[in-house]
């Protein structure tokens, strides 16, 4: 819990029906929990957006065969940003530019 009291805003748990988030129930975070089954879309909260960013970040990060907690961070950003501007011509006119040194 330290971490999360931490890195979290208090309002922003949003998680499925798991039962191993049981444990944020009893923290001072409101928790919210969808249930897939019922609810797709309640009130523009849903987790489809992060669980398809994690199912494919896993995907990416299980090939280097292991990352140390050290670097893990730096991995999940470079794969952030591939996510994020997945289109071959958005990386390579942002790597262009980083290079002429406009994004420093």
């Amino acid at each position: 819990m330290p971490i999360i009291r931490e890195q979290v805003k208090p309002d922003s748990i949003y998680t499925d029906t798991y039962p191993g988030y049981d444990v944020l129930d009893v923290s001072e975070f409101s928790h919210f929990r969808i249930n897939h089954s019922t609810h797709f879309i309640e009130n523009h909260s849903h987790i489809n957006g992060i669980e398809n960013f994690w199912s494919q970040a896993k995907r990416h990060l299980r090939k280097f065969n292991g990352i140390t907690k050290a670097h893990f961070e730096l991995y999940l950003k470079e794969y952030e940003w591939r996510f994020n501007y997945s289109e071959i011509k958005s990386q390579v006119s942002i790597l262009k530019l980083l290079i002429k040194g406009y994004l420093i």
